[in-house]
This record gives structure tokens, sequence and C-alpha cells, in this order.
């Protein structure tokens, strides 16, 4: 048999094995659950028993404000509850689309008002999210609280960072893949994607949540290498063109997403403990997930920066980046170095997605299409081919999509991120951390 159809058959069946060993072992129960989604939703309803989510917060100038009843109707849906004492509140529904959100006045405590121009009742609508979050301002005598202000300021502030770590993880993963093969891989999403539903598919198995989300990791290192081994580097070899690739990895994309739909299915699922219990931290409100996934995500990239910075195989990785002809010619092994970074870069992608699954929340298949363009805006922001250009550019627009949903729509929070991405790249073309001597 000729060795490329050996590779062949090596990428195959590495992919395959990957993705079918982690599909749901009870099937019925997983198709079960998808159809439930669809059935017609009771008058009424209690937390948990839908996939989509609409909440909030409800915090004064003193602080929470707990027992005052929030009503949510739409889609032939109507539902009840009350916040709690630390003022979160939230409400599950039978499926995405336009919902009517009222605050009843009567219920707030004497003295408490809402803020002169609050809508009440307000419209809320899903865009590309299984979780909505509306907030009401409160303000003495119907004028609107600074202080009310400074904490959606901090909240969301807090929350975009949050979101910007976990990009970052994917980002530099891609910044590291383009920095040393000089591949920009449309197949990375994928790779995000693949990450949650391995820790989706190694929990319906009944492990712990901590040994599916190690496993999930590990597993999506072995689809890096699967890859490199099976595809990437014999490409290499044959003198392929950058361009061609290119287009390669979309079509390698576009397979991988339908592999994993056919086997996981179109529906949202959700994660072990996806619904975190609301910190409070003064004026910081934070989910206990979200504030997992920043400590997490911390200390991954700390990780990555000793091991590039600090280390022999760092200094080898970061020697290939740079010119990969002068590296071999220094005696650097380029194609291990190459294929470590696959390993990494899959490893991280796969992180990624499992923070991104608990942070939107809900495991799909085409979760990491829907922010492949953010983490392109990233690295491209910080810098092509720069691992902490990645990190900063991730951070900036992870920031930039939560802190504008203050002011702009929830559907207009990711455009407004890559409109900021193209306004600095016309001051600064080769991003904020890049080299002038990357372009062109």
């Amino acid at each position: 048999m000729p060795a490329w159809h050996r590779r062949l058959l090596l990428l195959a069946a590495g992919l395959l094995a990957a993705l079918f060993i982690c599909a749901p072992a009870a099937g019925a129960s997983l198709h079960a659950g998808a159809d439930s989604m669809y059935r017609q939703a009771p008058a009424s309803v209690q937390a948990g028993e839908f996939q989509n989510r609409i909440s909030g917060v409800l915090r004064g100038a003193d602080g929470p404000i707990a027992d005052v009843r929030i009503t949510v109707t739409g889609e032939d849906f109507e539902g009840e509850t009350t916040s709690g004492e630390n003022g979160s509140w939230s409400i599950d529904v039978p499926q995405q689309g336009a919902y009517e959100v009222e605050l009843d006045e009567s219920t707030l405590p004497d003295g408490i008002e809402l803020a002169e121009g609050q809508q009440n009742p307000r419209t809320v609508t899903f865009a590309g999210t299984t979780n909505v979050t509306t907030l009401f301002l409160f303000g003495e005598g119907i004028v609107t609280g600074t202080s009310n202000f400074l904490d959606t300021l901090v909240d969301r502030t807090v929350a975009g960072l949050s979101f910007g770590l976990l990009l970052a993880l994917s980002a530099v993963g891609l910044s590291l893949i383009f920095g040393t093969t000089g591949l920009t891989n449309f197949a990375h999403g994928e790779m995000v994607t693949a990450g949650a539903v391995f820790a989706f598919g190694f929990a319906a198995l009944g492990l712990p949540a901590f040994l599916a989300i190690v496993l999930a990791v590990l597993g999506g290192a072995a689809l890096g290498f699967v890859q490199d081994a099976g595809l990437w580097k014999p490409l290499r070899q044959r003198g392929s063109g950058l361009i061609p690739m290119m287009i390669v990895s979309i079509g390698l994309a576009l397979a991988l997403r339908y592999i994993i739909q056919f086997n996981f299915g179109g529906a949202t699922q959700q994660l072990p403990g996806a619904q975190g219990q609301m910190l409070n931290f003064g004026l910081i409100s934070i989910t206990r997930n979200n504030l997992t996934s920043l400590i997490v995500s911390l200390i991954a990239i700390l990780l990555i920066a000793f091991l590039l910075l600090r280390t022999r195989i760092g200094k080898a990785t970061r020697a290939v980046a740079d010119n990969p002809a002068l590296a071999a010619a220094s005696g650097i092994d380029v194609d291990r170095v190459i294929r470590l970074v696959w390993v990494i870069g899959g490893a991280l992608a796969a992180l990624g997605g499992i923070l991104w699954a608990y942070y939107r929340p809900g495991v799909s298949f085409n979760m990491g299409q829907q922010i492949l363009l953010l983490i392109f805006a990233g690295v491209v922001l910080g810098g092509l081919g720069t691992v902490f250009g990645a990190l900063l550019g991730s951070v900036i627009v992870g920031l930039f999509v939560e802190v504008s949903t203050i002011w702009l729509q929830a559907d207009l929070k990711y455009v407004g991120a890559l409109l900021i991405m193209i306004l600095v790249l016309l001051f600064r073309p080769q991003g904020i951390l890049g080299r002038r001597e990357r372009i062109g």
C-alpha cells in the first residue's frame, strides 16, 4: 500500500475513533432530550426544565434586592420567579426567540424604585447563545443611580475578562500553529467544539466532571497529533502552498463539523454543573463557573508563557517560528517541534471549548464556529504569529464584547468587536505586538 494511502487511513481512523468514542453511551436519552426541546411548554416551569435561560441580578444602592417577582412571557410560554437573597433570578424557557420580561414593581421594598428611563416590561431576544442577561437599574426617587451603572460596568468588565481569557486559550494555540507553519487553520473552531463534545461524552459515560474534562483536554491533544501526522505533515513534505493548505483546512472544518453533528446531534446539551451559583464580592457579581474559568485560563496561560520563555522546547519553538530553515541548520528537529505545537494547540483549543460551553452555557455541534471569527480577531489584533499578542488581542476583544452590551443591543456586540479590530489595524497593520516585517 502506498505511503500516502496509509497516512490517509491513519487520519480517517484517528478522527472517527476520537469522535465516535465520545458519542454519548445512552443515545436514546440524548435524542429524547433533543426532541423535548420542541414540545409545548407548560404555563409555568421550574428552573432546569429547559436548555435556554433568561436571567439577571437586582441590585440597588444598598446591595442585592430579594423577593422581587419577575415574569417572562412569549413563544406560547409564561413563567415567573422571585429574586434570591443575592438579587439573582433566572427563568428557563422552552426555545429561543423574543420574550417579554416584566418586573412587578409592587413587590419592590419600600424606598426602592426603577431608575428613570427603565423599560418595564422589556423585550429580550436570544442571539446565538442559550443564556440572555437583562438588568434593571434602580435609583432613589426614580433617578438614574451612578452606583448602579458602576455595578453594571464592573460586572460586565469581569465577564469580559473571563470571556477574553477563554478566547485567548484558543487564540494562543492558533497563533502557535500559524507562527511555526504559516497555516491559517479554519478547522480550529472544530477543535474547540471537539473539546466540549469530548467532555460531554466522557461525562455521559458516568465519569466525574473533573476527570471528564482532563480526558477531553487529552482528547483535544490527540486530535491535534492525528491532524498533523495524517494530513499537515504529508502536505508540507509535498511542498503544498499555504493557500491550498488553507482551503484544505476549510474542507476539514466542514467535515469535522458534520461528523460531530452526526454523532452528537443538533440539540444543545449541558455539561455537569452548567448552571453555576452567583457569587458576590462587593461590587463584583460573578457566577462560580465564570470565576473558575477565569482562574483556569490564567493558570494555563502562565504555564504556556513559562514553557515558551524558560524551557528548551519553548526556545526551539520560538526559533522555528522566527526562521525554520535556520532552526533546522542549528540542529533543531523542526518536524518534532511542529508536532508538539499541534498537540499543545489541540489541548488549548479543547480547554477553551470546555470553558466556552460553561460560559454560554451549553454544548452544540457548531459552537466553535460561532466564536471562530472572534478567535481570529484576537490573533490579528494582537499581531499574527505572536503568542502574547494573541493573548492581549483576545482580552481586548472579550472586554469590548461584554462591556459594549451596556450601550449596544446584544445582537451587535460581536460586530462591535470586529469593528474595533478593523479600526486598530487601519493605524497599525501589523497588530498591537506584531512586527512590520511580518506584513507582506
